[in-house]
């Protein structure tokens, strides 16, 4: 099985390269796990709603660029369908047995994501109503993506 996230944008801080380090590491036992970023285009702070859109624009054909005809896309948004950990798991397990092998999760840049990559997914999550930086987003996304691993292989994990 392989996952990717997608995501716009590098990560500078060392505590989240190190942390997503770790759950690579960890998750090398159950899948080829991967992180791609596309590069972010400048927005400025007080944007129209036109530079909005051109740089959604932009970065959604730098995402799209990357996720081929098979994948199964995950956006990560905030409308999108909340779920528990085992739910999560669940859904994930269900999509293997049915022959999905190829998961991309899609994270956005600062602005969100353009309406293409959105009408692309197969499936939009979640993950609260509140907003997080993207790069904290990698870190905890990783960890579901882990902790969903070891509850599809029955393994004991963190309630």
């Amino acid at each position: 099985m392989n996952i990717t996230i997608l995501c716009v944008g590098k990560i500078k801080e060392k505590f989240y390269k190190d942390a997503l380090a770790e759950y690579e590491k960890r998750l090398s036992k159950y899948c080829k796990f991967q992180i791609m970023e596309v590069s972010d285009e400048e927005c400025p702070e007080s944007a129209s709603d036109a530079e909005i859109l051109n740089v959604k624009r932009k970065e959604g054909e730098r995402l799209l660029s990357k996720i081929s005809a098979s994948s199964y896309v995950i956006t990560l948004e905030i409308k999108g369908k909340k779920k528990d950990s085992v739910k999560f798991a669940e859904d994930l397990q269900n999509r293997m047995v049915n022959g999905v092998s190829d998961f991309v999760f899609v994270i956005g840049g600062s602005v969100g994501l353009s309406e293409e990559v959105s009408q692309r997914a197969n499936e939009k999550l979640s993950f609260s109503d509140m907003t997080f930086p993207h790069q904290l987003m990698r870190v905890i996304l990783a960890e579901q993506i882990y902790r969903a691993e070891r509850i599809m292989h029955k393994e004991p994990y963190h309630k």
